[in-house]
């Protein structure tokens, strides 16, 4: 026997008043985040992945998270390696609020969130990644799907571009990159974010500035690389030239920064380490002899 005549899922009023209620409640109950659209620079043909991925643009909506007692996944791991984070966290979104504030700015004009772009949490300035996205959630009430469902865990920071335009995000980007100091032997003025060209007879050297200082001359780029595709490095007696800003100036001394070290992650442990670890013991890992 066929379904009752008289009564239908798929009203387009119906479905547009359901839309609406769960556009409302997650203004209610959700929270401000921004974001941020994976950016392909150059793509490996051979893995077809993006090592140096860049986002360049930051969009504020409205999400709801379902994880109500506490981030899910394994939480802080202590390893001989260091600490792990690994926490995971469930993100709803309104399909027409992120078609309309995200889906219709970018250039491919994606219909849906993509595994691999960020999530910036404002309410615990975290980032997440998306690992996946659930299209079918909840299932089809009302014939209607009006929300995507996001899995996600903390974002690994490895020397991605960032260039939102938000200071909090960028800021990742000059304390976490892998870095050259330059000395510079004059007091131009470099602008923050620039592109600084050092040119050779054969290939050009760049980098992206994150911090110039002319009281003492100190220019640090990040994403240094060659236009041949080459390992170099950055030298001294040849002028360096800021792509907006046109300054020139001269290296006299030049220091790569290397911001993760064998014992960059003492400190945080000598933190935590109370907790659960007695390092005045000869050896806290083992039995006591």
């Amino acid at each position: 026997m066929a379904t009752n005549p008289y009564f239908k899922q798929g009203v387009k009023s119906e479905q547009s008043v359901y839309e609406d209620i769960i556009i409302e409640a997650l203004k209610f109950y959700g929270q401000d985040v921004y974001y941020l659209p994976r950016e392909i620079i150059n793509k490996d043909k051979v893995f077809l992945d993006d090592v140096p991925s860049r986002f360049g643009n930051a969009y504020k909506i409205e999400m709801y998270i379902e994880n109500t007692e506490a981030f899910e996944g394994e939480g802080d791991l202590f390893t001989k390696f260091g600490i792990e984070l690994r926490d995971q966290a469930n993100f709803v979104v309104s399909r027409k609020r992120w078609k309309t504030l995200v889906g219709s700015r970018l250039e491919s004009l994606n219909f849906r969130p993509r595994e691999g772009d960020l999530i910036y949490l404002t309410l615990s300035q975290s980032i997440f990644e998306i690992r996946r996205v659930e299209t079918e959630t909840p299932f089809y009430q009302l014939a209607n799907l009006p929300t995507f469902r996001m899995q996600c865990e903390l974002f690994e920071y490895n020397d991605e571009d960032m260039d939102t335009g938000f200071a909090t995000i960028d800021n990742i980007e000059a304390e976490a990159a892998y870095q050259v100091e330059l000395t510079l032997d004059s007091a131009a003025g470099f602008s923050i974010g620039e592109t600084v060209t050092q040119a050779y007879d054969t290939y050009n050297l760049t980098g992206e500035v994150t911090r110039w200082s002319d009281s003492d001359g100190i220019l640090r780029l990040a994403h240094v690389g060659a236009s041949d595709g080459k390992f170099h490095q950055f030298g001294t007696g040849v002028q360096v030239t800021g792509g907006t800003s046109l300054a020139k100036a001269t290296p006299t001394f030049v220091d790569e920064l290397q911001a993760i070290q064998a014992d960059a992650q003492n400190r945080i442990f000598d933190d935590f380490e109370a907790d659960f670890l007695d390092f005045s013991e000869s050896n806290p890992f083992g039995d006591i002899s």
